[in-house]
């Protein structure tokens, strides 16, 4: 396979010949004797090719044929002749997103902002583009895409079935709908990797750890669906337990609750957009307060004592992508102090967001803090390794909740397949926030070329 970039432009001459400068026949190892398809997508059309004169790497394609492959823009991109007889332009990237209330101007709603972000960053090398559900037509197996052109301007297009598609839907009831469940059937079919799958149940991430060493060692104990019996155990064992349901996020449902043998249970949750704090003196008391025999999709999970600083707890959000390589990276880590009372770190429950090695540093002395910080970091990228090599479908984007102990034992609470963002605004991570976006992309890219070649994903 060879891969490299041209000038692509259009030309108004009426036959199936594409024309090639010297530089990128030589590049692309390509014989003009030979009969070629050109690809885009899904789509390809038989061509000639003649060779022209020109210096630097250039093709150029009738509008005949640009027509026929539905190629929606001149400029530069990748070109790739990925077999003897065929020449891929690309790749077609998609980004599937949520557009509740669309416009032209926003074709995404209050996320059309957060899309253009991500499509700055590869718009120049490949095709790539932003679409939601209703954007697919399976008849003529074509997307209606949004690009975004030099001006920063959105451009609707009708292009072929991409590639590859970064799935960023940020609703939960739009991921189990349908229409999605219909988009990842046949994009399957059609040997189009998406990616990340679906949200991740808070329970599926525990039980395929479970039988880890990366389970053992770093994941608090954990239940789902316990009985009153079950806490009050933990409770014994702990002193200290979370309940969280299943499906939750944004610590929304989230019980804490502190047993001391002498002052009884303390319950701490978010209620009302306040924070609260309830007593009991009696385990019976505190299972009356929650009006239920059974906790039926939720999850009981040890304690852990968390560093502190103002006496309130600190945690840390892990922002790994895979890179063009196919390795996990570790774009992104911000240190998150709890509001007063509150049950998590969130910053709508009054949490706070700070720079993760300064935050090690003052409860860490000397050089403990930068050994905690790349164990950390290495303990993560683990855990990414193992859940991508135990789950069904290709994961390449992964927010850790991470805690680390008074004793600098790293703890992992949450794997989120579709995080947020949000911790990218904190001015000690600007700068990383374009990294970030290049790591999608630069993944998106990997992928197509594994399609390219026919291998497994």
């Amino acid at each position: 396979m060879s891969v490299t970039t041209s000038m692509i432009h259009f030309t108004d001459k009426k036959d199936n010949t594409i024309y090639v400068s010297n530089a990128l026949m030589h590049s692309l190892r390509l014989d003009r004797h030979r009969p070629m398809k050109l690809r885009l997508g899904e789509k390809k059309v038989n061509i000639h090719i003649k060779r022209i004169k020109r210096r630097g790497k250039h093709l150029y394609i009738p509008n005949s044929i640009r027509n026929a492959i539905q190629l929606p823009r001149k400029g530069q991109s990748y070109v790739i002749q990925n077999k003897q007889d065929e020449i891929k332009l690309g790749p077609l990237i998609g980004i599937l997103c949520h557009a509740p209330n669309r416009t032209m101007q926003m074709p995404f709603g209050d996320r059309s902002y957060a899309a253009k972000q991500y499509l700055k960053i590869g718009s120049k090398q490949a095709f790539y583009f932003a679409f939601t559900l209703s954007d697919v037509n399976w008849k003529d197996e074509t997307v209606t895409a949004f690009f975004i052109d030099s001006h920063n301007r959105w451009k609707k297009k009708t292009v072929p079935l991409p590639d590859v598609v970064y799935n960023r839907l940020t609703s939960r009831v739009v991921q189990k709908s349908q229409s999605m469940q219909t988009l990842r059937d046949r994009f399957k079919k059609h040997d189009i990797p998406i990616f990340n799958w679906d949200f991740f149940d808070k329970w599926d991430i525990y039980h395929l750890l479970q039988g880890t060493i990366e389970g053992q060692q770093h994941v608090p104990e954990t239940t789902i669906n316990p009985s009153s019996q079950d806490i009050k155990n933990m409770l014994d064992k702990h002193r200290f337990i979370y309940l969280k349901p299943t499906k939750g996020s944004l610590g929304i449902g989230i019980f804490r609750i502190t047993y001391h043998p002498s002052n009884g249970y303390f319950v701490r949750f978010r209620k009302n957009k306040k924070n609260q704090l309830l007593r009991f003196s009696s385990f019976s008391s505190l299972m009356k307060f929650f009006k239920r025999k059974s906790f039926k999709d939720y999850i009981l999970q040890q304690g852990i004592r968390l560093i502190e600083i103002d006496n309130r707890p600190i945690d840390f959000r892990f922002h790994l992508n895979k890179d063009g390589n196919n390795d996990w990276a570790v774009a992104g880590i911000a240190a998150k102090k709890a509001g007063r009372g509150s049950v998590t770190t969130h910053v709508k429950s009054g949490g706070q967001v700070m720079e993760t090695l300064d935050t090690l540093k003052q409860v860490f002395k000397g050089s403990r803090s930068s050994e905690i910080y790349e164990e950390a970091k290495r303990v993560t990228t683990r855990l990414a390794n193992t859940i991508e090599r135990k789950h069904p479908h290709l994961i390449g984007e992964l927010g850790f909740d991470i805690g680390i102990d008074k004793d600098g034992r790293v703890w992992m609470f949450e794997a989120n397949s579709i995080p947020g963002r949000s911790i990218f605004k904190h001015p000690s991570l600007k700068a990383r926030s374009s990294s970030q976006l290049k790591y999608i992309f630069d993944y998106c890219v990997y992928l197509s070329k594994q399609r390219t070649t026919g291998r497994n994903l």
